[in-house]
């Protein structure tokens, strides 16, 4: 069984996320989806929104697991049996970021490979930073997040920021 693991903050949960899971759900037997800490960001939502955010659009992808962890990414994956740590890239800033990563993780855990998918283009410039933003201007983010959490999303961040 090949088992992969989708790792990232979802502050909130976008379609650009969801597309990933999606192609990742198709080329592996199981994704983890992880909820992780990212110590270099502040969040928006609290892991356990998060968590329910994913496992609700999710819900009818078979495959896929949605978890959340505070463990150390390849310790995860490797209680998971993963061999392969999904990352989304969208530009040439996130291929520098996760360069390094990948040679950090490898060096650790040489067993555990790197996939990168590139977002659909409707995607490509989509962040949860953008999506902060046109909601803190009282734009429309409709077209950028899953539809069913549209209106949750925009009354937390409304709330919060």
């Amino acid at each position: 069984m090949k088992i992969a693991v989708y790792p990232g903050s979802f502050d909130p949960v976008s379609n650009g996320h969801l597309d990933i899971i999606q192609r990742a759900a198709k080329i592996f037997d199981k994704v983890y989806v992880v909820v992780s800490v990212n110590t270099k960001k502040k969040s928006t939502f609290t892991i356990e929104e998060k968590v329910g955010m994913l496992k609700k659009v999710t819900k009818d992808i078979d495959n896929v697991v949605v978890e959340a962890s505070q463990d150390l990414l390849l310790n995860y994956a490797k209680s998971k049996d993963a061999c392969v740590i999904i990352r989304g890239l969208r530009n040439f800033n996130d291929y520098q970021d996760e360069i390094t990563l990948f040679q950090f993780n490898r060096s650790i855990a040489p067993t555990i490979d790197t996939m990168l998918l590139f977002p659909s283009q409707d995607n490509l410039f989509l962040s949860s930073s953008s999506i902060k933003e046109l909601v803190t201007f009282n734009a429309d983010i409709s077209s950028y997040v899953p539809k069913e959490l549209c209106e949750y999303i925009t009354k937390v961040l409304k709330e919060r920021l």
